[in-house]
């Protein structure tokens, strides 16, 4: 804990979010284990919890009534493509019923799995309009940026106002081939988005740390040719506002001129 709370100080960030992984047994192991990081993070930590609802609807009641008892939960991730289920999935109702009396945001993994055998026909960004549309006071978060289904993601983002995408995992590490291009790759995706959207204030900054570097994940965004304030608010600003986070000002370097 104190050298990812030393990276964040590197990176300049105030606030982390910690997310249950769905290997964990159980909804109350990973609280529990949220439990004791977000005491050794002095504040700046902040719980995400998860629910398989494969395992049933006595597994998912069991989860709401565990959360009942977790103060300041942050938001709730759900898994699908490592587990097979949609968004849509009936058995989710009371974990968005649950989201939307309590105010809080639904975290969506998206795309690619780490897991060979983790299924993708699960995790496109078109299975969560149907939800979307569903639960219109539910905020929704396409973990990834939807990746590889980039334009779809915007076009949620852009379609519903509930919706919003984050930019973590869309750069391995830089020794990975071929890095150089990956970041420009990244950046043009990152402008076809805004462009899709109109607006960039349901863009967040992400990691998927410690799969990508803090720093690596916010120079990416850092460097984009944007207005500073539409920087600020993609690293930090949307985010502090989604998820309830005080934060200080941060002066973003300044970005290249564009070509």
């Amino acid at each position: 804990m104190p050298g990812l709370l030393a990276e964040m100080d590197r990176a300049g960030i105030d606030h982390g979010l910690l997310l249950q992984l769905f290997e964990a047994p159980s909804v109350r192991a990973g609280l529990e284990e949220a439990a004791a990081q977000r005491r050794a993070g002095h504040g700046r930590l902040h719980t995400v919890t998860t629910v398989d609802p494969t395992r049933g609807k006595e597994e998912v009641r069991a989860a709401i009534r565990l959360w009942d008892a977790v103060p300041g939960l942050a938001g709730i991730k759900l898994y699908p493509g490592y587990k097979p289920f949609y968004p849509h999935d009936p058995r989710l109702a009371p974990v968005y019923e649950y989201a939307h009396r309590r105010g809080l945001p639904i975290l969506v993994h998206q795309g690619d799995t780490l897991d060979g055998i983790g299924l993708v026909k699960y995790a496109r960004p078109i299975e969560v309009d149907e939800v979307a549309g569903r639960y219109r006071d539910v905020r929704f978060v396409l973990c990834h940026l939807g990746n590889p289904w980039v334009h779809e993601a915007a076009e949620l983002v852009y379609k519903n106002e509930n919706v919003y995408a984050d930019t973590s995992g869309l750069l391995a590490h830089p020794s990975t081939p071929y890095f150089d291009r990956m970041v420009r790759q990244a950046r043009e995706v990152l402008y076809a988005t805004l462009v899709t959207i109109g607006r960039p204030d349901r863009i967040l900054y992400g990691s998927d740390w410690p799969l990508e570097g803090l720093e690596v994940a916010v120079e990416l965004v850092d460097r984009l040719d944007l207005p500073e304030e539409d920087r600020a608010a993609i690293l930090g600003g949307n985010a502090a506002r989604l998820f309830g986070l005080s934060r200080r000002p941060r002066r973003s370097r300044a970005a290249p001129s564009a070509k």
